[in-house]
């Protein structure tokens, strides 16, 4: 940590302890302290993210849009750029390195799997509560900073491409699965440029640990990991929270339970300005996201681990049969799934 520290100074005067910080898979992240108020120390991933400039530049704009609103109308905070001495949001190290500086939400808690109903109540609001804050900004204001993210078509072209000269050896299980059920690749890409679904501001990566507890009150009070947030559809991010927060382990299932329950919460914020179509395009959302992670999963097993960060050579190998496990399930499940999505729309 040491080494951290002349980063750590160029964003504080005085920096007293620097350790890391959550468990994510791209960028590295630390909790600096100081003697005033800590704050979060990311370098961010220039391989994922070869522009850290628009990031900032969509942080900031998402920050303005925020500050736009009425105090009692935003119930989750959204962590706030520090700049350096000199006035920066970003700054360059010798290795060529870009670090940033965010404000720290204190009194809060990530969580990695749903405990209770009001975890999963909790999640579908934050999120539905999150889409409804920023419904009217105009997406063309933001960047793209992942071109090509959560586009399923392609992250299957990418796979095929890979599988031709793999580095690691192919799994019969993932292999099959795919070549199964490759056709939903497109589900959401056709209705999205037949336009039917609308081109909006999304989150990009809402996972569960991506949303803040309150330590005391257990209520959802931040949302954090924006690099991501950019134009794209909604039904990405339900489809996503919904992955990560209905996972079950040991078997692999899709908790229909919690589904309910974060469906619920989401709509009762977000169905203000959701359509027919998008209702309809829920479980197909809901059934493509694993699908289209357990092909980038498998696809970075193939080509030796590139993208995501592993403990063990066939972490990604064993991450992506899980969620292949997972929409499993959920294909399993989708006349119930359907049934609820009914229901909730003419509730």
């Amino acid at each position: 940590m040491i080494a951290l520290l002349p980063i750590a100074s160029r964003f504080a005067s005085v920096v007293t302890e620097i350790t890391p910080l959550g468990n994510g898979l791209i960028n590295d992240t630390y909790l600096v302290a100081t003697p005033s108020s800590p704050f979060v120390l990311q370098r961010i991933n220039r391989t994922i993210f070869p522009a850290p400039e628009q990031i900032m530049a969509n942080l900031t704009t998402l920050n303005r849009h925020m500050a736009q609103k009425t105090a009692a109308s935003v119930m989750l905070q959204i962590p706030e750029i520090l700049k350096t001495a000199d006035n920066n949001s970003l700054y360059q190290d010798q290795n060529g390195d870009c670090w940033r500086a965010l404000s720290f939400i204190a009194n809060t808690e990530g969580i990695e799997t749903i405990g209770t109903i009001s975890d999963a109540e909790q999640a579908g609001f934050a999120l539905g509560h999150f889409h409804r804050l920023i419904s009217d900004l105009n997406p063309a204001l933001l960047h793209d900073t992942l071109p090509g993210f959560h586009i399923t078509p392609g992250y299957l072209q990418h796979y095929h491409q890979v599988r031709q000269q793999a580095v690691n050896s192919e799994d019969r299980y993932c292999a099959e699965f795919i070549g199964r059920f490759q056709s939903i690749a497109d589900d959401l890409e056709a209705p999205k440029q037949q336009g039917l679904l609308a081109l909006r501001v999304i989150h990009g990566d809402p996972k569960l640990n991506n949303f803040l507890f309150d330590k005391h009150s257990k209520l959802i009070v931040s949302i954090i990991d924006l690099d991501t947030v950019k134009p794209g559809l909604v039904h990405y991010d339900v489809g996503d929270c919904l992955r990560s927060c209905c996972y079950s382990a040991d078997p692999v299932e899709f908790n229909p339970d919690i589904c309910a329950a974060l469906l619920k919460s989401y709509l009762a914020e977000a169905g203000a300005f959701f359509t027919e179509h998008d209702y309809h395009y829920l479980y197909p959302a809901i059934r493509l996201i694993p699908f289209e992670l357990g092909i980038r999963f498998y696809t970075d097993y193939l080509e030796g681990n590139r993208y995501f960060k592993v403990a063990e050579p066939e972490q990604n190998l064993q991450r992506a049969a899980g969620q292949f496990r997972l929409c499993e399930s959920i294909m399993a499940q989708e006349t119930a799934i359907k049934s609820l999505i009914s229901q909730l729309h003419n509730s």
